[in-house]
């Protein structure tokens, strides 16, 4: 008779609004359990374990490692806080599930990666799009052969709420102001949804950058770009054109004043031998492929997706069987440095900055 293995038990540091999403997540999973929550605003944290039926709240992550009730964490803090925060989990031996970015420089997330790998903890950041079907599908094609040797792509992650208020007014919220402004941790659009629409690319292509070259552009949004307390200096969109490893070359953009697209990502990728479109509209997945006897005619053909994988699940069963899961630090860790080659080629006059093979 096989044993039963014990619920995880997890800790949620940090618990605005993403964290919600995570803690619904392992509500939902038979083998996980969340034992506590912690929050340097005590009554946000009350509110959210009253919420969510979590038996300990915390106002210091020092606290609750000295408790040391938990197998693991999911770190959803503002993006500044990642680094410090993650250091101390690392320190103490904890599995982390960090949220993207892993951390604001590519030194930092590097230095995570490294110490991670050294403590033998098992890590994860959370690229949340990977959970989609039509991506994992569509790298699963390209990873087979579908479309040839990569050759060119177009990608692109709109988004709209800062010309509609479907998802709250974003001039009296705080969880919005907040990636407006450089000073409060915001990286802008690049750092917050960028890292997301690179890794949709680089994972379906099955290759990481090789070079960059990027505009960034912040809009006047407010008198003097300023809503109390909040300078609105981060940027709004981004262009960047973006060699792959593996030779492929595209362009890569994101906004927030994609006014029709409340959140919509899209590639077109092609190859030697054939072409891939996966989006993910409206909550909806696409797949459309055009291979084979269908390139002489130009057809393309939707291809029916199954359910795929979770990356909730993946990090669960990551810290029970102890086996290697992705995406890790070291992947976060990849993405960082294309983000800072960016930022880095934005500020040199769209100079192209080349990243280490």
């Amino acid at each position: 008779m096989g044993s039963v293995k014990a619920p995880v038990r997890i800790l949620i540091v940090g618990t605005g609004n993403m964290a919600n999403t995570h803690a619904k997540a392992y509500a939902a999973h038979p083998e996980a359990q969340i034992v506590g929550a912690v929050d340097l605003d005590e009554t946000r944290v009350q509110n959210f374990c009253q919420t969510h039926s979590i038996d300990r709240s915390f106002t210091s992550l020092e606290d609750a490692i000295a408790w040391g009730g938990f197998d693991a964490v999911s770190n959803v803090t503002p993006d500044a806080a990642h680094y410090p925060t993650t250091k101390t989990l690392i320190a103490a031996g904890k599995d982390v599930l960090c949220e993207k970015p892993l951390a604001t420089s590519h030194a930092h997330a590097q230095d995570l990666a490294e110490l991670a790998q050294t403590a033998g903890i098992k890590n994860m950041v959370n690229l949340s799009y990977r959970n989609v079907p039509v991506v994992q599908e569509a790298a699963r094609l390209v990873a087979a052969g579908e479309i040839g040797a990569c050759r060119h792509f177009e990608a692109s992650y709109l988004q709209s709420w800062l010309t509609q208020p479907a998802w709250g007014d974003w001039r009296t919220g705080s969880e919005w102001l907040w990636r407006l402004s450089e000073a409060h941790g915001s990286k802008g659009v690049l750092g917050d949804v960028g890292i997301h629409i690179l890794d949709f690319v680089s994972h379906v292509a099955g290759s990481t950058a090789a070079h960059v070259s990027c505009q960034l552009r912040t809009f006047d949004k407010a008198p003097d770009n300023r809503i109390g307390d909040y300078t609105l200096d981060a940027n709004d969109s981004c262009v960047m054109t973006v060699g792959l490893q593996n030779g492929a070359l595209g362009v890569v953009s994101a906004s927030r004043f994609a006014s029709g697209h409340l959140n919509d990502l899209r590639l077109r990728l092609y190859g030697d031998q054939g072409g891939i479109e996966a989006a993910f509209e409206n909550g909806t997945g696409r797949l459309r492929t055009c291979t084979g006897d269908d390139l002489e005619p130009q057809v393309w053909r939707d291809r029916t997706v199954k359910g795929g994988y979770d990356l909730f699940d993946r990090f669960l069963t990551s810290v029970q069987t102890r086996a290697p899961c992705q995406p890790d630090f070291a992947t976060g860790a990849q993405l960082q440095a294309v983000l800072d080659a960016a930022e880095a080629s934005h500020a040199q006059g769209s100079l192209q900055i080349n990243l280490p093979t």
